[in-house]
């Protein structure tokens, strides 16, 4: 770990979704390396890593222009499907047929779905703290998530979500908006999460106590007012 821990003590704990507490990753790259295959598409990639960054670099895209305002969560979802199918030449198809597509790769995705095999215990070691979440998503899409994956009931309500609030992390508003879920001011939240820009500088600049989740260990040292972890035990460790 680096940086540290400014002496205001810690009260509560504000949480990014995926790939923190759940692991969207893998979900991802597997189920949709099974949908493809089912599909009779992997074949079309020279490998199924190839397949998942094509659909991966798709989805950042089209993700920023949800979190813009440009597109709704089902629009996205449409034209991430869409541009994809086109590239392997299924062009073409009705809105009706390409969201079919999307929501059949979505059943395969959604059954990998898990929470990291460290989460559910950390969580219950950091009960004594005030915990929500704060995540670029929609309410009722992170809440359904966070249930089947057994982590809601440490959350209750306190779930910020940038559709309903209105405005993305980083904007320093819907990390406040977070700590007002808490009852608490930002100097006593600490926030986590594994997107360097988005989560742990965004969480600084709202005047939270930024941890940045780097679980791949890149080794890149981070700006003053940010704390370096590698898993979630590093947490419940840091704020003992």
């Amino acid at each position: 770990m680096s940086s540290s821990i400014p002496s205001a003590p810690v009260r509560g704990v504000l949480f990014d979704v995926d790939d923190t507490l759940f692991d969207y990753t893998t979900s991802e790259r597997v189920g949709l390396i099974e949908h493809l295959a089912s599909e009779g598409l992997l074949e079309l990639f020279p490998t199924p890593a190839d397949a998942v960054a094509m659909w991966r670099a798709i989805m950042e895209e089209e993700y920023a222009r949800f979190l813009a305002g440009e597109l709704t969560f089902t629009g996205h979802q449409l034209v991430r499907a869409r541009r994809f199918l086109t590239h392997v030449g299924h062009g073409g198809l009705s809105d009706e047929e390409a969201f079919a597509w999307f929501e059949r790769g979505a059943a395969f995705r959604n059954a990998q779905w898990s929470a990291f095999p460290e989460a559910d215990a950390a969580l219950r070691s950091l009960a004594h703290f005030r915990l929500g979440v704060v995540s670029n998503s929609t309410l009722a899409f992170q809440r359904h998530k966070l249930g089947v994956i057994g982590l809601l009931a440490h959350f209750g309500e306190a779930i910020v979500c940038s559709v309903e609030h209105g405005l993305p992390k980083p904007h320093p508003g819907i990390f406040l908006a977070g700590c007002e879920l808490l009852g608490l001011p930002p100097h006593e939240v600490a926030y986590v999460g594994d997107k360097y820009d988005i989560d742990a500088l965004g969480a600084r600049d709202a005047g939270l106590r930024a941890f940045w989740l780097d679980r791949a260990a890149t080794g890149v040292v981070p700006a003053d007012g940010v704390t370096v972890i590698r898993s979630l035990e590093d947490l419940v460790t840091a704020l003992a």
